[in-house]
């Protein structure tokens, strides 16, 4: 059985290793305790508008969402950003990615989101079999400018 449910104080544990496995995934293994402390800081303090959305299920935390929810300029509802989503390679195939967008699609028509967006690299081509089943893809390209330094 899954059970999904956001992050709170005491949830720490158990993000951090799921957070530890997607950045040793993506190559940002070596990320600054300061920057990891922030977020977990973000993600518990209501004043910001981030969440973390853990998927748990007999053998412990299997899968991780951070949300963003803003403001935007064609409707006066919310929508909201799926920032990450990672599942523990013990846990893939097994429905958990599936799971947790589907607890975001829920809880957004509950909340009244406008809608749930988010993007992938071109070559996850596993995700991507994943999204095109659940949800409509957008022809817009996504440009970017780094400012820092």
């Amino acid at each position: 059985m899954l059970t999904i449910k956001t992050g709170g104080v005491n949830d720490r544990r158990n993000w951090r290793r799921l957070w530890g496995e997607n950045c040793a995934d993506f190559g940002a293994e070596d990320m600054d305790d300061a920057v990891v402390d922030g977020l977990w800081l973000r993600i518990i303090d209501d004043a910001y508008p981030m969440q973390a959305w853990l998927a748990a299920g007999d053998a412990g935390s299997v899968g991780l969402a951070h949300t963003i929810l803003h403001p935007h300029t064609f409707s006066l509802k919310s929508v909201c950003y799926l920032e990450d989503l990672w599942v523990s390679p013990r846990a893939r195939g097994a429905g958990v990615a599936t799971a947790l967008i589907s607890h975001l699609e829920n809880h957004g028509k509950r909340e009244g989101w406008r809608r749930i967006y988010w993007e992938t690299d071109a070559q996850n081509s596993q995700a991507q079999r994943l999204y095109e089943r659940i949800a409509s893809r957008r022809q817009s390209i996504i440009y970017q400018i780094d400012t820092a330094s």
